[in-house]
């Protein structure tokens, strides 16, 4: 997934006092193309001094100037980029700021992908507003529930949707061209099961999702935030897992795929000592690739290049 930055602050611009510039003294002109001469390029008498401050005045301008450059930027952020499809920011302003998980951001959206949004979007897909609790069984026909958090160009979901058709996937991201690219995809093969929702997966998981809802969680190579300064933004932690376990039935399936190792460390220490998760590889570690997740493309320049990729299944207890 890719939830997205973050808040960079404007530096203030010098006036030309601080910043140590002098003003430059006439000197003769020659006559211009209209006949102009040095006369004419003499100095006007100056004006009377207004009674407000230069600098004072300069400041202010400045604070407005960034005031209407935070307010653009803000309007942009909330204007859809499609009208009838994905929102630009579905849940709003009114939910706390908090350390995310994913980035936003603005890639080129092919024709294809554009007609996709545009034509699926009212029936297939949702936005992550967290104003109300989504009915599944009427989203999905009655199918069990599987959410997928990021599906990058959504290859491989669509792949399993095919494959699988008496289970719905709920597939979460933020990256506009993969929701057009996922929407065409499934039309394509004629998959029915698949619902496209944008927007954060915490405000889905924790405001917009029922009890017991769902029948299985997929978490396939999230972003390993590989610095150690931004671990604290990777997916997988306790508090994640509170979400996830009250709206999982019994017996329902974690299945989270990573090919960076200390990432998938950390996985397996996270989903181990969580009380409402329970490993079922015999050995109490990693378990091999099941059958119905494909090998993606992204998966197999990983293998080209040595990367070892390890699945982790853990049933909700």
């Amino acid at each position: 997934m890719s939830e997205q930055p973050l808040n960079p602050s404007p530096a203030g611009t010098p006036d030309d006092a601080a910043a140590g510039t002098a003003p430059v003294a006439p000197g003769p002109s020659a006559p211009g193309p209209t006949g102009s001469t040095a006369a004419d390029a003499l100095p006007l008498p100056a004006e009377p001094a207004s009674d407000a401050a230069p600098d004072a005045l300069s400041d202010e301008d400045a604070a407005a100037r960034r005031a209407a450059s935070f307010e653009r930027a803000r309007r942009l952020r909330q204007e859809p980029r499609f009208p009838g499809g994905p929102a630009a920011d579905p849940a709003g302003s009114h939910h706390e700021r908090r350390i995310r998980s994913f980035q936003p951001r603005r890639s080129r959206v092919t024709t294809g992908q554009q007609e996709s949004l545009e034509r699926l979007w009212p029936q297939w897909g949702l936005d992550i507003d967290g104003k109300r609790v989504l009915d599944l069984a009427e989203l999905f026909g009655g199918l069990p529930v599987v959410l997928e958090i990021g599906f990058g160009m959504g290859e491989a979901t669509a792949q399993m949707a095919a494959d699988d058709p008496g289970t719905g996937i709920l597939a979460v991201d933020v990256h506009t061209p993969g929701q057009g690219n996922l929407l065409g995809l499934a039309e394509k093969a004629g998959s029915t099961n698949v619902r496209v929702a944008n927007g954060d997966a915490v405000i889905l998981l924790r405001e917009m999702l029922a009890r017991e809802s769902l029948d299985g969680l997929r978490v396939y190579f999230p972003d390993p935030w590989p610095k150690a300064r931004h671990h604290k933004r990777r997916l997988i932690q306790p508090d994640f897992l509170d979400l996830v376990a009250p709206v999982l039935r019994p017996g329902a399936i974690v299945h989270c795929a990573t090919d960076w190792e200390p990432y998938a460390e950390q996985m397996l220490e996270v989903l181990t000592a969580h009380p409402r998760f329970e490993n079922t590889a015999a050995d109490g570690g990693y378990a091999p690739r099941p059958a119905f997740r494909p090998l993606t493309r992204f998966e197999g320049q990983g293998l080209d290049k040595g990367h070892v990729v390890h699945d982790l299944l853990f049933a909700r207890v």
